[in-house]
């Protein structure tokens, strides 16, 4: 059996002010393609589908696309799971009707949770999808105390296991966060506010192959204990990382080959650091187009430096100073704080044009700004 895992789409992000839908179904597309080209018999889907509990229209109407051209035009079994920022009984509408067209489904926690059987060309492949579980769910349904993410874990698989005869091939997905694993900063919701949230690889030692979601960094834990990544850059901590997914070959004894299949973005995310002049006259071309993080090396405050900057640059989502001070920032602030409208135009007009206003423009100046009070006041 070949396999497709992937996870943590977040439909419906919104990054820095900017909607990710465009660049999200890009990459689905590209997700569809290796379904196709690698001719997979099964899709994974680790969970964190959407970005929030209630998403978008928009965002619903793109997973229900994605998944009516593999379920129904490619003609692959999917099976997903919910993640930490799904609603699971949102994601769990219309579950037993989709499951008839080879869409499974798995929002919620159940006590009575099965595995799916699926054939190839060896016999049975047992699916466990394990959906995110917090440890208050696992205690209400077990009727035994719960207290970390790895207990409540560890009940849902003994439920999994208990219902597989001994020697079958079995595969797990689940929503964890694995003690040890790779991190991104800002970027993964963390699981709870406190307590232990990480859990043991060893909770998956009975599984051929266990597809994780939750972190964004692409990481092969053990060789076949994987988290596919993330389908899109969501952080400027992940601008180095390369996404993608695992395509895995499951073999007649339970082995597994795996690869990944690396995606491109239709906007990469880079961080961009120099001094204000020299990024404006000097443009790095090749980072025209990303979606882009700059930081200034300046010693001081650059007028209106983000947008003069996106005539070079269009897409700047984040812009800040590398050696500027809290303290001078404070004091520039101050400073600003005590100036007039026409001594800020002044200092702008300083900046952009390389020289100071005349007495003219000045006395223009005054009579637009008294005119412009006149009518707030009239108003």
């Amino acid at each position: 059996m070949r396999i497709l895992h992937t996870s943590d789409w977040h439909l419906g992000r919104i990054f820095h002010g900017l909607h990710l839908l465009d660049d999200q179904a890009l990459a689905l597309e590209q997700v569809m393609a290796a379904a196709r080209e690698y001719r997979v018999d099964l899709i994974l889907i680790a969970g964190d589908i959407y970005d929030r509990s209630v998403p978008p229209t928009e965002a619903v109407n793109l997973l229900d696309e994605t998944l009516q051209q593999m379920v129904l035009q490619l003609k692959i079994p999917v099976v997903l799971i919910s993640g930490n920022h799904d609603n699971p009984d949102r994601l769990n509408f219309g579950q037993a009707l989709f499951a008839s067209s080879g869409l499974y489904v798995y929002g919620q926690v159940t006590r009575d949770a099965k595995p799916l059987v699926l054939q190839d060309a060896f016999g049975d492949v047992y699916i466990c999808p394990l959906p995110y579980c917090e440890p208050l769910t696992a205690t209400e349904l077990s009727g035994e105390k719960q207290h970390t993410h790895e207990e409540a874990l560890k009940w849902q698989v003994a439920q999994m296991l208990a219902q597989i005869p001994a020697g079958a091939r079995k595969v797990a997905l689940a929503h964890v966060f694995l003690t040890g694993a790779q991190t991104t900063p800002d970027s993964e919701r963390p699981l709870a506010a406190g307590g232990a949230t990480t859990v043991s690889i060893d909770c998956f030692k009975d599984f051929a192959y266990t597809a994780l979601g939750h972190l964004h960094a692409a990481q092969a834990n053990s060789y076949n204990v994987r988290y596919s990544g993330s389908l899109l850059k969501y952080s400027f901590a992940e601008a180095s990382q390369k996404k993608g997914l695992q395509i895995v070959d499951l073999k007649e004894d339970g082995a597994v080959e795996v690869e990944t299949v690396y995606l491109t973005a239709p906007h990469e995310l880079a961080v961009l650091k120099g001094e204000f002049q020299d990024l404006l006259e000097n443009p790095r071309l090749e980072a025209a187009q990303d979606y882009l993080q700059v930081v200034l090396t300046d010693q001081a405050p650059i007028l209106d430096a983000k947008h003069r900057l996106e005539t070079v640059y269009p897409n700047i989502l984040q812009l800040g100073y590398e050696r500027l001070q809290p303290r001078e920032e404070a004091q520039e602030t101050r400073q600003r704080k005590g100036l007039t409208t026409e001594d800020l135009f002044g200092a702008f007009f300083r900046e952009t044009e390389g020289t100071d206003l005349t007495d003219q423009e000045k006395e223009l100046l005054h009579q637009v700004l008294n005119e412009l009070a006149a009518e707030g006041r009239n108003a």
